[in-house]
This record gives structure tokens, sequence and C-alpha cells, in this order.
């Protein structure tokens, strides 16, 4: 007798035995039970969830008449009536499968319909069903509407399809749609579990998670696969022969590469990934499994109660998520997934693979505690500078109109087309002066003594700053988002280890002895604490952001520490809110020389004479920045 292969030998042949798709079962065990029945059914859905099988269920409890003889329409077909046994065979005349992807045309789908007209031979209805019924014509499509939108009492029109988006919305709005969703890693893994038990088969639980994995939630494919291994096997499945067979990458190594990129370990991280291409394990499978851990380890972080302790690679995952901060695991998470794509454009998956790794190892966000340098061009002793944005204008030569004008100086210098020679760079830097009281060439005014103004090298520049901050228009209030942002920031207070601290982070931070997430805590924290006498010196920062307060962090602060003060340091981190940390500091001096900026261009004499000729003329907030 020939072997009947898993998948055709444990299809189900009633809803009960029908998994992984409660919804679908929920939904037509009720209309049949009601007697609620619709004349056209589509079931969407990828390969091997089980469109085909509820289709045959659906026609069996159709057509079901029970052991008596005597049964009607019914949720749950008996299985042994003609009826249920010829369907099964695929021997019932009134049961029709089509496979649309062979039988495309207008010429194949006509007989099809023509037969509709007949009523049943021996069942109770008719049942059409159109496998990939996405694949028809448009002319196949136009042919059967009126069928499928009026079909007679008996008959039901059953469409499947794995690509519902090239279905006409003609036919999607006849059909009553399901949508098969594909089946959960633990799903698969259990029915597995109970087929391999009653072939009487031993299995590993390992050999069974990475059979369910490869299944990628089809069914159909996790049977086959279940019988790959068992030949492979002898039949019995091991985790390690399963693994060899589908060419898995084993979680230890994802762990490994895990481990070097949080200990910033570039040695190892390449020693790894020339491990995995000496065994031939694929790229794609390795960062298929550091996602995986990425995963889990994401959710360790977030809710540590939901991680699943059943899994084998929970105790790992929980481990290593105190590693790295919860963000650091996201882009991780995120340049794997994207570096799969990118691994068939690489020379070759080994370099593509170690390129993603460096890249991981690279990594180094924002930091945004650090001060930004004042970019600003040499002033003389005591003047005060800004920077601000400025848009390109042609030089305007003076006239007499001008001259005795303001306002009409104002609006031929904003009229005034764009000189490539002579034009100020677009957000280039100015810089205002304090400089003896020489009034504008362009204006025959005593502006005064304590007034300031620009030098003549800086005229044409400071008219442009000054005519393109302001605006002619009605006052426009600052948002309120930006308002209450600006309100509710941390205020700085100064401390008396203030100074010292952000000294010390300084130092670190141009040495570049810290990374990007080690800076970041040096950045955001305040110092409490420092005492002197104790053997090792002991340093106490405070910080509020949990996520900076990790183990792993501390002990790197700790160890740059001690290299930077040359003798061994106890560093302690506290939770709490912090009032004087060295991003604080950089954010308080910031804000100074912006108001400081703001003040100048409020002081300028072209800016006074433009909102005195002009009553609605305005200052855009925004547009003076600190550089």
């Amino acid at each position: 007798m020939s072997y009947l292969v898993l998948a055709r030998k444990y299809r189900p042949r009633s809803f009960d035995a029908l998994v992984g798709q409660e919804h679908v079962v929920q939904a037509l065990s009720n209309a049949l039970t009601q007697g609620r029945l619709h004349h056209a059914y589509l079931f969407t859905g990828t390969r091997g969830v089980g469109k085909t099988t509820v289709s045959r269920i659906l026609a069996k409890s159709l057509n079901c008449t029970g052991v008596d003889g005597q049964g009607g329409i019914t949720a749950t077909p008996c299985g042994v009536c003609p009826a249920c046994r010829d369907i099964d065979a695929g021997r019932f005349v009134d049961y029709m499968e089509l496979d649309a992807a062979s039988n495309r045309s207008v010429e194949e789908i006509t007989p099809l319909l023509d037969q509709a007209v007949y009523k049943p031979v021996v069942g109770r209805f008719k049942v059409y069903m159109i496998d990939e019924v996405h694949m028809l014509s448009n002319t196949a499509f136009n042919a059967m509407l009126k069928t499928l939108e009026e079909p007679p009492e008996y008959l039901k029109f059953v469409l499947a399809t794995t690509d519902p988006q090239k279905v006409p919305a003609t036919v999607l709005s006849r059909c009553l749609q399901f949508n098969l969703r594909p089946m959960g890693l633990r799903t698969v893994q259990d029915h597995l579990a109970k087929v391999l038990a009653d072939e009487g088969i031993a299995a590993e639980p390992g050999a069974l998670r990475l059979l369910a994995k490869a299944a990628r939630g089809s069914m159909r494919d996790a049977l086959s696969v279940t019988d790959q291994a068992i030949a492979f096997g002898g039949g019995t499945l091991l985790e390690a022969g399963v693994r060899d067979m589908l060419g898995a990458v084993d979680r230890s190594h994802a762990i490994r590469l895990i481990e070097a990129l949080a200990d910033r370990n570039g040695a190892a991280l390449l020693a790894e990934a020339d491990a995995l291409r000496g065994l031939g394990l694929s790229a794609t499978g390795t960062l298929e499994e550091v996602a995986d851990l990425l995963q889990q380890m994401a959710v360790a972080q977030a809710v540590p109660d939901a991680l699943d302790t059943s899994e084998p690679d929970a105790v790992a995952a929980t481990r290593l998520s105190s590693s790295l901060a919860a963000d650091e695991t996201q882009v991780l998470y995120s340049m794997a997934l994207h570096g799969r794509a990118e691994l068939a454009l690489a020379p070759d998956e080994h370099s593509g693979l170690v390129m993603v790794l460096l890249r991981m190892l690279a990594f180094c966000p924002p930091d945004a505690g650090e001060s930004r340098k004042p970019r600003l061009a040499t002033a003389q002793p005591g003047a005060t500078a800004a920077v601000v944005s400025v848009s390109a204008r042609r030089e305007v030569p003076p006239s007499d109109s001008t001259r005795s004008d303001p306002q009409g100086e104002a609006r031929a210098a904003m009229k005034a087309p764009a000189n490539p020679v002579n034009a100020v760079t677009p957000s280039a830097p100015v810089v205002l002066r304090a400089a003896e009281p020489t009034p504008p060439p362009w204006v025959d005014a005593d502006w005064g003594d304590d007034s300031v103004i620009v030098t003549p090298s800086a005229a044409e520049a400071v008219a442009v700053a000054a005519i393109s901050a302001v605006a002619f228009t009605e006052a426009v209030p600052v948002p309120a988002a930006a308002t209450k942002a600006r309100d509710t920031a941390t205020p700085f207070v100064a401390t008396p280890l203030g100074d010292r601290w952000a000294d010390t982070v300084q130092a670190l931070t141009q040495a570049g002895s810290i990374g990007a997430m080690v800076r970041e805590l040096a950045q955001q924290s305040q110092c409490m604490r420092i005492d002197d006498a104790t053997s090792p010196p002991t340093w106490v920062l405070q910080v509020e952001r949990e996520t900076l307060r990790s183990a792993a962090q501390r002990d790197k602060l700790e160890a740059a520490l001690a290299q930077h003060l040359g003798t061994p340091v106890l560093l302690e981190v506290l939770a709490g809110p912090a009032v004087d940390t060295p991003g604080l500091r950089s954010a308080a001096e910031r804000a100074r020389r912006q108001r400081e900026a703001e003040q100048i261009i409020q002081d300028d004499p072209v800016v006074r004479a433009l909102m005195a000729q002009f009553a609605g003329a305005r200052i855009v907030p925004g547009s003076v920045r600190y550089q």
C-alpha cells in the first residue's frame, strides 16, 4: 500500500478538527445552524491555512444526510453518509473543484456556468469551488458575474484566493468574505505534537519548535517538512538533526553576537561571524535569530511579566535585557530587520552580514546633552555677537528717495532681485558688533551714541537679516505646544558639585572613553556627593530616567571615571529628579545665548525703524537663531 503523506492523512474532515481558524468556524457553524446561508463565499489567506479544507467541510455540511439518511443541513457532518464519503474521496458529482490557475479563460469557465441551470444529481446543493480565483481573466470574471449574483437556490459558489487584491470589486461585493489567518507558532507546534503522538514517533520539543517556525504559519507546510524530518532522522525527531536539515542557526550564536555588541567588542563580533561562515550557516537565518532574541529582550525590558518563561531562551533574553538600554535594543532590532533585505545587494552573504553587525557596533545615538560650540566670527573685546539666519538679497544702491524715506528703502530692499556675486548665503552667520556710532550708509539719521549698530563692512548683511526677520503681517502667537514644552522643561538649579561634575563629564567626552549610552547617563546625572575620604573614593549620582540606571551602564561609567582620575572609585547611581546636570547646564547656556541674540535683533536700529514705520510689523518667532 502506498504511503499517504501527513498533510493528506490528517486533513480536517469537520469543523471540530480544524485548528487555528476559530473565527471562520464560528461564523459558518452559526450560519449553518440558523439556516442563514449565503450563495457565494470567498476564502482568502496564504498557502496551507485551510481554504480548500473549509470548502470541502462546507460542502459536506450542506449535503450531509446523516447516519440514518434523514439528516439535513448541519454544522457537524456525520462523515459516514454517502455524500460525506464521496466528497472526502473527491467523487461527489455535485461538488466540483476548478483550478483557475490552469483554467482561466472564458472558454473554460463557460461550460461550468452552463451546467448551473441543472439541479443537483444526488445531493441537496451543487457547490462550485474555484481555487486561485484571482487568476481568472477579465472576460471570465465578466461571464460569471450574473450567475454569481443571482444563482439558483440549489447552487453555492465557494471561491478561494491567496491574493484578494486582484479580485475585481464587482466579484468581492457579491461574496461573503472570510480571511483565514496564518497560524501561530504555538498552534502549529501543539498540532504537530498531536500528529506525531498518533503516529507513534518520538520528537523533542526543540525539534517541534524549529519545524513550526519553518512553516511560517502554514499547517500544510508544517506537516510536509515534518515528513521530511522523519525521513532525515530515521523515524526520530531530534533538535540537532532538524536544525541540520533546515540549516537553522543555533540561538547560542545570536546570544554571543548580542553579548559582543553590548560589550562593544568588535573582535569577538567578527570572530563569531567567521565561525558562522565556517559552519556554513546562512546570514539570513543569523539575522532572524538575532531579531527574535532582540524582540524577547524588548519584551523583558518593557513588560517583564509578559515574557513567556516556557520558551527555552527566556532566561538568556532576561539576562541580556539588562546589558542594553531599551532604545538601543529597538534600534538594533530595526537594523537586524533591514539588514536582511540588504544581504542580496552585498558582494557576498558573509560580507553583508559583517557590515550589518559592524553597523550595529558603530551605532551612536544622537547626544542630546552635549552642547554645540557657537560658530561666531571674531569680535572685538567686550563686543556682543549673535548669529541669525538670513535670506539672499542683492545690494541695493542708495538713492535720494530711499535716503530720505526709510519706508521706501525697506520696500526697495525687499523687492531687489538676487545677485549671485554680491548675495549673502542663506543661513550664513552674520555677526552684529558694537562699533562707533556710524549711521548706516543708506539712512541719513543720527541713532545716538548708545545704539547697537553694525560696521560698514557688515551693513548689507545686517539689513538683510533685519528685513528677513521682520514680517509685515498681524502678530501670530507662539504655538501652545511650544509654550507648554518650554514651561514644563526641567529647571536648572546650580549646586556646589555641579561645576566639578560638568568639567569631569566634558573631559571624559573629549577623551572618547565613554560610549553613547554611558555619555547620556553622565549628561543626565546630578552629582549628589563625592567622598574622597573613603577607600576607594565614592561618587554618588542621581538620574531620573530608569533606562539609564542599568548596572551595565553604571559599571562602564565607573571604569571610565577611574581611568580619568587615575585611582579606583566606587560609583553609586540613585533614582530621583536631577536639577543640575551637564545636559541642563548646556541647555541653560544655549537658552541664554539665544535670548542675547534675540535682544540684539530687537535693539537693532534697522529693526526698530521698520517696526516703527509699519504698524503690523513683527519679528517672526523662531527666525532668530543662535548657532
